[in-house]
């Protein structure tokens, strides 16, 4: 009988290389060890979505990078999103959506759907993304154990005649009230990664639907995480010239939204992120999804592909 050795159980082990390309390869495994010293034992929280979540490859990728983030001793903890999938279905059960401010008008039984695809496709595909890879990942949804307990979303819009502020019904929309992380540290003692589905429960057992971007702040803020990395569809925060700021206090990051400077759908992302700050997380940064590895790249090089912001 012949032994296997731990590398004779890796999916997709790489084919052999050259002398030289080997040392390449040692050398950036070498230059990463100060980062993963310093990552050791931290809890990070991803929030997955927009193009990296659905692009193969940069999926496949995605997978590979949050096993060996467990694998080096660190503690992910991914909370997903699903707006094309969600969409995809309503299209297919002819249910007519509607967005408000960016927010899906959410009713009884759009809210089962949203539920449905959230808590059941979506998130046992990005579960076994990771457990391919190696780790051991485990689907949630934030009505889990409790987890994101949650209340009505209310939005208000002024009538351009009457000057009236106007209360907008957005459904079973939620935002978190409170986040109760034990199931989360269960999972995390276990050796298991959470994989969330942005949903939650309210006072009296209903369920409303979570911007993933929110919940992944309130749970970075609840577990003290030393990083939120929020994968995103753009390369960061950028400057009037269009350049990227690499970083960002708090006060700076208030200052550019008060002038205009941070503006459109890149206001509730750096918002989430001074939310996730102000809560606990030690920092958070906004990521472009579209780089493969970007998780990596953030945390164990100096080349981070985004925006930190600290407080």
């Amino acid at each position: 009988m012949t032994s296997k050795t731990h590398s004779d159980k890796l999916p997709e082990v790489p084919p052999s290389v050259d002398m030289e390309e080997a040392q390449q390869q040692a050398a950036i495994l070498s230059s990463a060890l100060p980062f993963l010293r310093r990552y050791a034992g931290d809890t990070i929280v991803v929030k997955y979505g927009g193009h990296a979540m659905g692009e193969g490859k940069l999926a496949h990728a995605f997978g590979y990078d949050i096993s060996l983030l467990k694998l080096v001793g660190i503690n992910p903890i991914v909370v997903h999103g699903g707006g094309p999938q969600i969409s995809a279905m309503l299209d297919r059960l002819k249910i007519r959506s509607e967005f408000i401010d960016g927010l899906r008008v959410t009713d009884k039984s759009m809210v089962d759907v949203i539920e449905m695809v959230l808590s059941g496709s979506v998130n046992k595909q990005v579960a076994e993304l990771i457990n391919r890879a190696g780790a051991l990942a485990v689907g949630i949804s934030g009505k889990d154990g409790g987890l994101i307990q949650a209340r009505k979303l209310t939005r208000t819009k002024r009538d351009p005649g009457s000057e009236i502020e106007k209360v907008i019904d957005l459904g079973f929309v939620g935002q978190p009230e409170k986040i109760d992380p034990r199931v989360l540290y269960a999972l995390l003692g276990a050796g298991l990664i959470p994989v969330i589905a942005p949903v939650g429960v309210g006072a009296e057992g209903e369920t409303y639907n979570i911007n993933a971007d929110t919940a992944a702040g309130a749970i970075a803020g609840a577990v003290h995480a030393s990083r939120l990395l929020m994968l995103t569809d753009v390369p960061g925060v950028l400057d009037e010239n269009g350049k990227l700021i690499e970083e960002l206090s708090a006060d700076e990051a208030r200052r550019r939204i008060a002038d205009g400077s941070i503006s459109g759908g890149m206001i509730p992302k750096v918002e989430t992120c001074l939310e996730a700050v102000q809560k606990g997380a030690k920092a958070a940064v906004i990521l472009d999804g579209r780089v493969p590895h970007s998780c990596l790249l953030e945390l164990f090089t100096r080349a981070g592909p985004g925006t930190l912001i600290k407080a």
